[in-house]
């Protein structure tokens, strides 16, 4: 009905349906139609028909005063609306984990912010998962699915987890030659991988481990700092090992095999628009995360 209402406004604004009709680019058929319909609905004759001169009955008079003003700040508003989801420009606010936007993402932020010099980048980093209505976010980047019906989500690339050991751990105690082997050695494990789901990348044979393990941490950072201090093996996510991989503090072990991957994610409210400058960052996250092959755990 407010579209009928909209149109009756441009109707008096324009002194006439047909100027009306041409203004909107509608068939004039189609405006007398809707004009009826709005009168059937409020009961009453809005306006005179003549072909001579153009008048608002009483009842259009009342009906115009008490609308038109609403309709112009309804327009005009969802003419800004509009504007503001097309344009790349302007506050974009965005939550995503810490350590790997600290890590391996960060030159991804970077480079957003000087492809669109305009976007101003409100980045919360947080390794919580903070409700995204609530912080009224307008996209977030998320480890693994959503179980959260209100969200839509798009996976953007995977992370490899892979086995890792300190340099002279391996120097000390020798380097396992098959999964087997891994039984003999101390192993750190992470709360959440209590299980090790492996795959080797040759054969594509699957095996899960129940390892006896020596430590358990629930911290992906910390079970990374005790494997650069020689405690142990562990299965971690190359996200949080490539630095310590290139600088040589941490040495991949039975290479070919390698643990569930860790997929990324972007999520939305599924009751809002995504913006114009939203899904920018979002392909162009999608893009930067696909062009890392490392994180596939391939060297």
């Amino acid at each position: 009905m407010f579209d009928d209402i909209v149109l009756f406004i441009n109707i008096v604004q324009c002194r006439g349906l047909a100027a009306a009709a041409k203004q909107l680019q509608l068939p004039a058929a189609t405006v007398t139609r809707r004009l009826q319909k709005l009168e059937n609905a409020v009961g009453c004759q809005l306006i005179h028909r003549s072909a001579r001169q153009f008048k608002l009955t009483a009842d259009g008079e009342i009906y115009y005063q008490a609308y038109a003003e609403l309709a112009h700040q309804l327009q005009t508003t969802a003419h800004e609306l509009d504007r503001d989801t097309q344009q790349i420009s302007g506050r974009l606010k965005v939550l995503a984990p810490t350590n790997i936007s600290n890590g391996i993402l960060q030159p991804m932020w970077s480079d957003f912010l000087k492809t669109y010099p305009e976007i101003q980048l409100n980045l919360e980093l947080n390794n919580k998962t903070d409700d995204l209505l609530m912080s009224q976010a307008d996209i977030a980047l998320r480890i693994g699915p959503q179980s959260d019906s209100n969200l839509y989500q798009k996976r953007l690339g995977s992370i490899a987890t892979v086995l890792v050991a300190g340099t002279q751990y391996i120097q000390q105690h020798g380097e396992p030659k098959s999964l087997e082997e891994l039984s003999q050695h101390r192993l750190i494990s992470i709360t959440a991988m209590e299980q090790w789901h492996l795959k080797n990348r040759e054969t594509v044979k699957q095996n899960t481990l129940q390892p006896e393990t020596h430590t358990i941490v629930s911290d992906v950072r910390l079970a990374c700092q005790m494997a650069c201090d020689d405690l142990g093996i562990a299965l971690l996510p190359m996200s949080e090992i490539i630095n310590e991989l290139e600088g040589q503090h941490l040495k991949r072990v039975l290479p070919q095999w390698q643990g569930p991957d860790r997929e990324i994610f972007a999520i939305w409210p599924s009751g809002r628009l995504l913006t114009a400058k939203a899904k920018c960052l979002r392909d162009f996250m999608q893009k930067f995360i696909m062009q890392q092959s490392v994180l596939q755990g391939i060297s």
